[in-house]
Parts: C-alpha cells; structure tokens; sequence
C-alpha cells in the first residue's frame, strides 16, 4: 500500500497542464534529493544551465509537451514524470572533475539503483504487481535514458536495440517509444549547441526500433531458447528458431532476505534438490555479514556435481546484482543447462518482519544496504525470468 508520501508525490504529477508545482514538490521526500541536485555541477560546454536540478526541472516541463506523453494513460504518465524527475539523480554520487571538466560516468545505471531504493522504501512501491510494474517502469526508463542518441555509434545496434527492449517483457509499461519521449525532453532540458543533432539521432533511434518491430513491445522472438542464444550472440539471425539442447533447467531465486524464497521454493519445486547458501552459512558457522569465500566454494562444488549429473536443481541466494547471477549462469550454461530466474519481492515491513523471525536473522542494516544495491533481473540475462509478489 503506497504511504502518504507516495499519495503526496502522485497528486503533484500533472496529468493534465503544462506547469509544475515545484514549490509542492519541494515540501516533499524531494527537497533533499533538489539540494543535492542544485549542488551537482555538469559539463558547462553540453549543459548550458550548469546544475543538475535547473536541468531536471526543464526536463519535465519539457516531458509535458512530448505527443507520447500528452496522449498516453495516466499509469502510463506517472512513469514518464517519475522518470524524468529521477533520470540524472545518478549524477550526485557519480559526477567527478577530470582534466577540469565535470563528468558523471555510470551515472545512469547507478540512478536506476537509487531510484529503485526510493521508490521502493521511501514510497512504498512494493509487494504488488502494480505497484512493481510502475517501479520498474520508472528504474528501466532511468537506465536507459542515455541510450537513444547513441545507438548508431554502438558495435552491435541491432542486437542492443532488441535487448533494452525486452525490459517491456517484465517491466510493462516500457517501451523504446517512451524511453526517446523521455530522452527527446532530456535534450531539450539542456542549453547545448548540439541539439539539433541530438534530436535526429533519437529519430533515427525511433524509426531503427520501428523497423526492427520493437518500438512499441518487445521483439517477438520465435522462442525463450532461440532469443537467449541471440543476446548470447551465438546466432546473428534473430528470425531463427534453433534446436533446443540444453538438458534441464536450473531455478535461481533472486531477493532480499525475509522474503519468503525457502517458502517459495517449498511450495513449488520440492521435488529437485536446493543448493541454500543459508544452510552452507549455518553449516559453517558463517555469519551472512562475514567473508563468504568459503560458502560459495562449496556451493559451487555442489552445483558442478548436479550439472555433471544433468541434475535439474534450485540455486537458493539473494543473487541481487547483475554481476553475480551473471557468473552463476555463465556457470550452469556453460554445463548446458537452461536457466530461469525467479525474483521475489514482498512488502517492506513485511519482508522485515519475515527476517525478525528467521533462525538466521539477516541484520537490518545489511538488507537496507542490500537494497541499496538491488539490480531487478531483466529479461536478457538468461533463458527464462519471472518477477513474482509474495
């Protein structure tokens, strides 16, 4: 249930109008994040306007007048507005002087991190495939707002094009229409010489999606095999439907302690063995906040033994970056098992709850910094993935 923040911060969106309440806005969980912003100088030669708030603000009243905006569903501006409004919160912890000019590396991909702590603790945007749907909606369009205007410099643009695009698959409301209204208002939220330019090469972005049928949903692949070993680049024909020779699937759960994965996994897959990091901890005698080498050695140990049977088992840990499941798939793929990804999620305080009364009690300020770390798993990073509520 959205908290009485969220309600404040949705009524201010405009749905209708071309203004702003930034005076509301300011009254809000918001006016630290603007402090930050307005101390968060950019690089005077593309940003004209100097600070990332004067930035921001343009950018969504510039949001306001983009066709996709104006004529989308009031879900569907919620995102757009939420988006622009965190798109370059990433700036305030990457932004560094180089060589005497500003420069905010990763800071889309760290932004959608931050944006997904706020919306998800701060405003409660959890725990309900509504409210998921809109969160991450928000975090993907933050991800890849930078994207458009790049792809034709890209090694690879046909095959990164089809990949931000699946992000539509699990993240609903996202589309590459949205993602360059939203990059459109970004340019035209900036005081630079190269707008003009910018603005062409979103239109180009625009019609390469249109042609390669995923402007508006995710490319339709011919099937979950075929479309992992495209993003694999094992095929360069994204058409093709491949023969499917993997031996059995290995389930990787994916969430924050306390919620409910053991339950989970019990109610739906006790019939294959699990490999729990919990228990390898508890068997050890190592704590969650201590060094964990140990434990994933002889989870891997374990895991290499079932794919060298072809044993079809369930990797049961919190796996929430990217960087981790992406070595523990590499892993099972490479053995020639399939993989499918399940994250879990619950509600804040109820996943809270749940943890109290675990026998192995993860330390809350150790989930609070999980989450600050928290990467959703996105559709391209194995055969299948699946975001559950519970």
């Amino acid at each position: 249930m959205k908290n009485a923040e969220a309600k404040k911060i949705l009524r201010l969106i405009p749905l209708s109008g071309e203004s702003v309440d930034w005076d509301g806005f300011s009254d809000t969980l918001m006016k630290p994040i603007f402090e930050a912003m307005a101390s968060t100088e950019q690089n005077p030669a593309y940003h004209g306007e100097i600070d990332v708030l004067t930035h921001t603000k343009a950018v969504c009243e510039a949001l306001l007048r983009e066709p996709v905006y104006r004529d989308g569903s009031d879900e569907e501006k919620t995102a757009l507005f939420l988006a622009a409004l965190f798109h370059d919160i990433g700036k305030i912890r990457c932004t560094r002087m180089e060589d005497g000019v500003w420069i905010s590396p990763n800071h889309a991909r760290n932004g959608s991190v931050q944006t997904r702590e706020i919306l998800w603790r701060e405003l409660g945007f959890c725990g309900s495939e509504e409210l998921q749907r809109l969160r991450e909606t928000v975090c993907q369009l933050v991800r890849y707002h930078s994207f458009p205007p790049f792809v034709m410099t890209d090694a690879d643009p046909e095959r990164k094009m089809l990949k931000i695009a699946s992000a539509g698959a699990l993240a609903k409301g996202f589309s590459v229409a949205a993602l360059c209204a939203l990059e459109r208002a970004d340019i035209l939220g900036r005081i630079s010489p190269d707008t003009e330019e910018s603005l062409e090469k979103i239109a180009y972005c625009q019609m390469l999606a249109e042609e390669l049928g995923c402007l508006h949903t995710p490319f339709a692949f011919t099937d979950d095999f075929s479309q992992r070993a495209y993003f694999k680049e094992k095929t360069d024909w994204k058409d093709q439907s491949l023969f499917n020779d993997s031996w059995g699937e290995v389930v990787m759960l994916s969430g924050l302690p306390g919620t409910g994965k053991d339950t989970w996994i019990a109610q739906n897959l006790s019939d294959l063995p699990m490999i729990s990091l919990d228990e390898i901890r508890q068997k050890l005698r190592i704590a969650p906040t201590d060094n964990q080498g140990r434990v994933i050695a002889e989870a891997y140990e374990t895991a290499k033994g079932y794919l060298r049977k072809k044993q079809p088992f369930v990797w049961n840990a919190t796996n929430i970056t990217a960087k981790t499941r992406g070595w523990q798939i590499s892993l099972f793929e490479d053995y020639g098992a399939s993989v499918h990804t399940v994250f879990l999620e619950t509600e804040w305080n109820e996943q809270l709850r749940r943890n109290a009364g675990r026998a192995a009690e993860v330390p809350v300020h150790a989930v609070e910094r999980m989450l600050s770390k928290l990467e959703i798993p996105e559709r391209f990073e194995c055969e299948r993935v699946t975001w559950e509520t519970v």
